[in-house]
């Protein structure tokens, strides 16, 4: 196997339903943040902990994010040029409200201070909650025993919850709960690795407003330039507190609610904090700071226990929908679940947000969202949870008007989609890897097209998506050419691939063969929809001033594209300047050279046969239907030795190809660096936030590689193959409005259509009918990984 970092120790102890932590230590206490993040696609709250952490300043990044609440800023330039982006955009750290800071009569509850007689962290996957279990002694030799719950409510997208409970174990005194809203936040601006940190330098939120009214408090910030709005609200519940002084206290930037109750030897005494954020996003401004209010309102009248209630319940229906269970290998159950349920807590659910690159767990990329949240993450949805997928393809709608203006920006027709953006603006700074990457609004076609595969949904077709095929088509025609020197074909050049190691290249084979893919499917709707739907085409051809011609030169386009092709190697070069580079094979690289983006000149890059991820292989797995078994093994063989895997992308494609190619450990290998690239730090950064891409990946592994799914033109197809200590790999897939569950075994494959009306399906090329409730069984075909 090529790459670095292809073996790693293991982190988190094995539990299939929890991470958890036994002990506390400084030196991974970064990470660990990242790991434990609680979230709900709308709030994200980094795993710091509630009484705060007083270590080295590089061991810790206190943050919360809002999904899509950015600040802008300028992007600086040494040398400029037209169409270069002007300004960027960063999700922001907001206001700080889950703190709470215990006191035993006077004395600070701090881990870096006393004794810890015993730790505890589990992260509840099933229950939706983040659990802390401390027996702590003070420095005068006071012991209490602490749990601290946290949850960020998925059916309350605006709520978050702590209670953090102390019992004294050998005295009776005081305790003293001291609650704040920090308003006093900024993002990391700083940092030796390029990816990380935001281009915002000094603070971007500024406090307008605040209050503290008995136990609930609230604080209204402002942008300095993106213009918006965000309340946060805070409301309290002591258990027991017939007896407890409360104290409000108001500065500049922080609000603070004191808690003061007699401890008593072996009682324990709980602070409920409810938590609300609402931005400018949401509802009108002046509505923000009631909004927040009544929602924390609500759920202290409710109380802990409902909130915990709802939050299980919320995950028993999702992972009825969308489990994959492993048995016999715990490392890849925990790997997969963290992965799925990682994803649920990142992904915007609201239609105007999307999932960024690392979720809401840390400063990596800025928040932004890229292609990969089309290609590797939006499937998990498409097939588990169409409605979040259908979201998310919503808010890429929401961006088309910004495409058309980007398109036009840069001279051309129709849209074009930004590579890194948060609300439409393109974000890259560095246009050979970024606004060069067009193929991302073939990628977003893809997802529409898979999307009303596996749904029906045509509403959002006729709707939406034909809109956005439409103008994507408008422009690969007018960005490509007709070159003689080509035979006349359809040729699209000085563009980037998704692998960033060759850029501004001409006929990149992903790029070429996605946006004949994108052209083909926005003739047939425009075919499709003349014929069904007529009057919905003509108010969009009204609209977007779309001429029958150019459909017509969508199809000639397509017909013509011109497609890379080595007879002599019987490969895909992934650009027609690359086979004449010289090649160099992954194993010939220093260790200590990887990534490469950190430690090669970009030139010293770009002049070799080398990838960061293999565009030629995605391309065939993502258009599987069009390629044989043998031309994918020629091309895997060929591309294996030269990527580098500097991206997190790329492994778990590398494992889908492999387990169908019958390259049973490397597909094996591949899965758990993508399953459990986090758990176990495998890139060494985790603390900058999750790789969501490759959590999204590891899904399509197990259920395209080793579940052996390929969704062809007439259907689901199956062709399993499981590692060798698997005994069972299950899952279930919605698919055009069926519940198919399917279960693997070493000997036996089990088809269930658990809802909706009979389904054809095929296992290893044999067609077999489903009924509602009626278990099919088949012999598995070939030997197992």
């Amino acid at each position: 196997m090529s790459g670095s970092n292809v073996h790693k120790s293991i982190i988190y102890e094995f539990d299939e339903w929890m991470i958890k932590e036994t002990e506390f230590d400084i030196k991974t206490n970064f990470r660990d943040e990242t790991i434990f993040t609680t979230g709900n696609g709308y709030i994200g709250m980094r795993g710091n902990f509630e009484e705060g952490y007083r270590g080295p300043a590089d061991t810790t990044f206190k943050a919360t994010y809002i999904n899509g609440f950015y600040e802008e800023y300028d992007i600086e330039y040494p040398e400029g040029g037209y169409g270069f982006p002007r300004k960027g955009q960063a999700m922001l750290n907001v206001a700080d409200a889950k703190i709470i800071i215990p006191f035993i009569d006077g004395e600070r509850f701090d881990l870096l201070t006393g004794r810890i007689h015993a730790y505890e962290r589990k992260l509840d996957m099933k229950r939706g909650i983040l659990v802390r279990r401390i027996t702590w002694e003070s420095p005068s030799g006071k012991i209490v025993e602490a749990e601290i719950k946290r949850l960020v409510h998925f059916s309350r997208p605006h709520l978050a919850a702590v209670s953090f409970s102390l019992k004294p174990v050998n005295f009776d005194g005081f305790f003293e709960f001291v609650s704040r809203i920090d308003g006093r936040v900024s993002n990391l601006d700083e940092s030796s690795d390029f990816r990380v940190g935001s281009g915002l330098k000094g603070r971007a939120l500024f406090s307008i407003g605040k209050g503290v009214d008995g136990t609930g408090a609230w604080l209204e910030q402002r942008t300095e330039r993106s213009g918006f709005f965000l309340s946060c609200a805070v409301e309290h519940n002591l258990v027991p507190g017939g007896d407890a002084v409360i104290t409000g206290h108001q500065a500049e930037e922080e609000l603070e609610i004191r808690f003061r109750v007699k401890a008593r030897r072996g009682i324990a005494c709980t602070l409920f904090k409810y938590i609300s954020y609402f931005t400018s996003r949401d509802a009108g401004r002046e509505d923000l700071v009631l909004l927040a209010r009544s929602e924390v309102s609500k759920a202290k009248e409710d109380g802990f226990a409902l909130l915990e209630a709802e939050q299980e319940a919320f995950l028993e229906a999702f992972w009825k929908d969308a489990d994959v269970v492993i048995e016999g290998d715990p490392a890849a159950q925990q790997g997969i679940r963290f992965s799925m349920f990682s994803l649920l807590q990142s992904a915007g659910r609201d239609g105007k947000t999307n999932i960024a690159a690392k979720g809401l767990t840390g400063e990596g990329y800025g928040g932004h969202y890229f292609w990969d949240s089309d290609i590797y993450m939006l499937p998990f949805f498409i097939y588990t949870r169409p409605e979040i997928a259908k979201a998310l393809l919503m808010h890429r709608y929401r961006l088309l008007d910004a495409a058309r203006e980007r398109a036009g920006e840069l001279g051309h027709r129709g849209a074009l989609y930004p590579w890194r953006t948060i609300d439409g603006s393109e974000c890259s700074a560095f246009f050979p890897a970024g606004t060069a990457q067009y193929h991302i609004n073939a990628d977003i076609v893809y997802a529409i097209k898979r999307y009303v595969e596996a749904t029906g949904d045509e509403e959002f077709l006729y709707g939406y998506g034909a809109e956005i095929a439409f103008e994507t088509a408008r422009f690969w025609v007018d960005l490509g050419s007709y070159i003689p020197a080509k035979g006349g074909k359809f040729c699209i050049n000085c563009v980037t691939g998704p692998d960033e190691y060759t850029a501004l290249v001409d006929n990149n084979a992903y790029t070429n063969h996605m946006a004949k893919m994108n052209l083909e499917f926005a003739a047939k709707v425009a075919e499709r929809m003349k014929r069904e739907r007529p009057e919905d085409y003509r108010k969009l051809l009204l609209k977007i001033d779309l001429q029958d011609e150019e459909v017509d030169e969508w199809r000639r386009a397509a017909e013509n594209m011109y497609l890379p092709y080595s007879e002599e190697l019987g490969i895909i070069p992934q650009d027609d300047s690359f086979l004449y580079k010289k090649r160099v094979t992954v194993d010939r690289i220093p260790e200590k050279d990887f990534p490469l983006l950190l430690h090669w000149h970009y030139l010293n890059i770009y002049r070799h046969q080398i990838c960061k991820q293999p565009d030629v292989l995605l391309l065939m797995f993502l258009l599987r239907e069009k390629f044989t078994l043998e031309e994918i093994r020629r091309n895997y063989d060929y591309y294996e030795p030269v990527t580098t895997h500097d991206s997190s992308l790329s492994p778990p494609v590398f494992a889908a190809l492999a387990a169908e190619l019958g390259y049973y450990e490397e597909a094996y290998r591949y899965f758990i660096w993508s399953c459990r690239m986090d758990l176990d730090d495998y890139n060494g950064n985790t603390k900058d936030g999750i790789h969501a891409a490759a959590m999204g990946g590891a899904w399509l592994a197990a259920v395209y590689g080793f579940g052996g799914l390929k969704v062809f033109p007439d259907g689901l197809h199956f062709f399993p193959a499981l590692p060798e200590k698997w005994r069972c790999l299950s899952f279930t897939l919605k698919y055009r409005g069926r519940k198919l569950r399917v279960r693997l075994e070493r000997e036996k494959a089990f088809y269930t259509l658990e809802e909706g009306e009979p389904l054809k399906i095929h296992h290893f090329g044999a067609e077999l009918s489903l009924k509602p409730g009626i278990t099919v069984e088949r012999e598995m075909c070939r030997a197992g990984i």
